[in-house]
C-alpha cells in the first residue's frame, strides 16, 4: 500500500519549524489550549475552536483521508472531531501517563487508542486500547550490548530542557559548575540551552574551564544519547521514551506547570523502577544537581544497574506497533467501503 502522509498543526507549535524543514506538508489551523488559561486567553481559545473545526472539515473533505491520527496536541481536537463527523477512522495516541483533556474526550469517539504507559489504559475503553509505548526515531534505539559497553573516557553528562530549553535547569547547571570543578578532566557536559539562555549559559561554562559543548538546539540527538553517561532532563513523554529506549540513566526534573502534573507522574514511573532519579523543580539548585552528577560518577555499579532497569522499561518497537494498528484500521476501512484492493491511502497526523 502506498501511503501519502499529511500533517496538521498550529503556526505556533514546534511542528511549524520542524516539519517543513524535513520536507513534510503541514496544514495549519487555529487552535489553542484551554487548561490553565485565564479569562481573556481562555475566551480566545473557545473562539478559535469552531474556526479550527471549520478549517479541519474543509481540509478533510478536500483530502479525503482514509485515517486520521491524533496525538493530543491543540490541533487534535478540531481535526479528530471533524473526522468523526465525516466518519473517517480515528486513532488516538496518548504519550503521557495521564491523558490530557483533549485525548480524554476524543478517546470516546476514536476507533482505537494507543498508549505509552500501562497506567494510561484505564482512561480509555478497554476493548479499544492497546499499550504500544511512545513512538521515537529508530536511530535513537540501542542494542543492549551497546548500552553495556557504554561510553569510553570522560563521564559525559547530557543536559536537555526540551526544544526551547528550561530556564530553571539552565540556572541550576550554571550554579553547579563550581561544585563540579573538582571533576575537571574527568567530565564533559553537553548542554541544550534553548535560544534565550544560550549566550548567558555559554559564558558561564567558558569561565568554568570544564569540558563542554553548549548549543541552543541539538540536532544529532541519537549521537548525543549514544555518548551520554547520564542525562539531566525534563520528564516529557518523548524524552523518557528516548532515554529508556537507549538505556540511559536520567536525573528527571519535571516541568512544574505541565497539565495535570503529568510530567511528575511520568518521572515517578522511572524513579520507582530505579531507572532514574526524580528531582522536583522547586528543590532544584546547583548543589543538588551537582550531588546527583557526582553520585553517578562515583558509583559505577549503581549506574550500571540503573542502566539495566532503564533499558527494560524501553519500548523500542513502539513505532512498529502503532504502524500496525494504522494498517489494520486502513484495511478495515477500505474493506467496509468496498475498496479492499485500493493501493493508495492517505494518513493524516495531527501533532503539537
Amino acid at each position: 500500500m502506498n501511503i501519502e502522509i499529511s500533517f496538521v498543526g498550529t503556526q505556533k507549535g514546534i511542528e511549524a519549524k520542524v516539519l517543513p524543514r524535513e520536507g513534510f506538508e503541514l496544514k495549519t489551523i487555529l487552535s489553542a489550549g484551554l487548561i490553565g488559561k485565564k479569562s481573556i486567553s481562555r475566551w480566545m481559545s473557545w473562539v478559535k475552536l469552531p474556526i479550527g473545526t471549520a478549517q479541519s472539515m474543509c481540509f478533510l473533505i478536500r483530502k479525503r483521508p482514509d485515517l486520521v491520527v491524533g496525538v493530543g496536541g491543540y490541533a487534535s481536537g478540531p481535526l479528530v472531531l471533524s473526522a468523526w463527523i465525516l466518519r473517517i477512522p480515528i486513532l488516538i495516541h496518548e504519550q503521557n501517563s495521564i491523558p490530557g483533556l483533549t485525548n480524554k474526550w476524543l478517546g470516546k469517539i476514536a476507533d482505537k487508542g494507543a498508549v505509552s504507559f500501562k497506567d494510561s489504559a484505564k482512561y480509555f475503553l478497554k476493548e479499544k486500547v492497546e499499550v504500544t509505548g511512545n513512538m521515537i526515531r529508530e536511530e535513537i534505539c540501542q542494542s543492549r550490548e551497546e548500552v553495556s559497553r557504554g561510553p569510553r573516557g570522560l563521564f559525559r553528562v547530557l543536559v536537555l530542557g526540551g526544544s526551547q530549553g528550561a530556564h530553571s535547569i539552565n540556572l541550576a547547571m550554571m550554579d553547579a559548575l563550581e561544585s563540579l570543578a573538582s571533576k575537571r578532566g574527568n567530565i564533559h557536559i553537553t548542554h541544550q540551552t534553548g535560544e534565550s539562555d544560550y549566550e548567558m549559559v555559554k559564558q558561564k561554562y567558558e569561565a568554568s574551564d570544564l569540558s563542554h559543548d553548549i548549543r541552543p538546539f541539538i540536532d544529532d540527538m541519537a549521537e548525543q544519547y549514544r555518548k551520554a553517561s547520564l542525562v539531566v532532563c525534563r520528564a516529557g513523554a518523548t524524552t523518557l521514551a528516548e532515554v529508556t529506549a537507549c538505556g540511559k540513566v536520567s536525573v528527571l526534573i519535571p516541568y512544574p506547570h505541565a497539565a495535570h502534573n503529568h510530567q511528575e507522574k511520568n518521572a515517578q514511573i522511572l524513579n520507582s523502577a530505579n531507572a532514574g532519579e526524580l528531582v522536583l523543580d522547586r528543590e532544584l539548585s546547583g548543589p543538588r544537581i551537582a550531588q546527583s552528577i557526582i553520585g553517578a560518577m562515583e558509583d559505577p555499579e549503581r549506574l550500571k544497574e540503573m542502566e539495566k532497569n532503564s533499558y527494560q522499561l524501553g519500548n523500542r518497537d513502539a513505532t512498529e506497533k502503532v504502524r500496525q494498528i494504522c494498517m489494520e484500521l486502513l484495511e478495515d476501512a477500505n474493506g467496509k467501503s468496498g475498496r479492499a484492493g485500493k493501493t493508495q491511502g492517505e494518513y493524516v497526523l495531527s501533532c503539537f
